[in-house]
């Protein structure tokens, strides 16, 4: 880690500008943005079950799109906390992961990949999931297994950069298929059709949350 010690700054913006860089460029974001949906997905799930509801399976497709199948009842905090849950997943666990890599436990946040990963893998029913989360999960084992702790670590703040960066743009991605009539099912519209405020609202509620999330975790990581 001696590398980490002398060069810090160095390593944060290197790595930042590379999540940046596959965040920005539609070649590089759209195979990367499978693990956003990975996440996003085990976001509704977590939630769901910690809400007292019975997780029946996951789907992931080969367009980015996933689909988190619970069962209980239609309408209440469970309902609604579980439609809320997936689209801040992200941003969230890369604000989590920001204080990990800042304490210098980049060993846990590799931990935590891969319990999540396996997590998903599970309750997976759909073949090309099973294909996204195995292929992911071949890349973190790969890391974790034959590469040194250097590495490791700067992996580690990829990860974090990627999920913080790769969290927002989703959130203007919902909101252009919205105004096209394109995504009427989406988490914002289902929360709308909850709650009873505007889907726009939540829309908001998300790009707050993300953006936050990156301001925050930035000022760790860079200060």
């Amino acid at each position: 880690m001696d590398f980490f010690h002398d060069q810090p700054a160095t390593v944060v913006l290197v790595t930042g500008a590379a999540a940046l860089v596959v965040v920005v460029f539609r070649e590089l974001w759209r195979p990367a943005r499978n693990v956003i949906t990975i996440v996003h997905e085990a976001g509704h799930a977590l939630v769901a079950v910690l809400a007292g509801r019975r997780l029946s399976g996951i789907r992931l497709h080969s367009d980015t799109s996933g689909l988190t199948l619970t069962r209980g009842k239609p309408y209440g905090p469970g309902m609604v906390s579980t439609a809320l849950a997936g689209y801040v997943a992200p941003s969230l666990l890369g604000l989590g992961f920001a204080g990990l890599v800042g304490a210098e436990q980049t060993a846990t946040v590799l931990v935590v990949c891969a319990v999540l990963l396996l997590g998903v893998l599970v309750m997976v029913r759909n073949v090309y999931g099973v294909f996204t989360v195995l292929l992911t999960g071949a890349v973190l084992f790969a890391v974790a297994w034959w590469t040194t702790p250097t590495v490791q670590a700067a992996f580690a703040y990829l990860i974090t950069w990627f999920l913080l960066l790769g969290g927002v743009r989703p959130i203007g991605e919902l909101q252009s298929k919205r105004r096209r009539g394109r995504a009427r099912d989406s988490d914002a519209d289902q929360l709308a059709r909850l709650t009873g405020a505007p889907g726009w609202l939540w829309v908001a509620m998300f790009f707050f949350v993300n953006l936050g999330s990156l301001v925050l975790a930035a000022a760790w990581l860079l200060g």
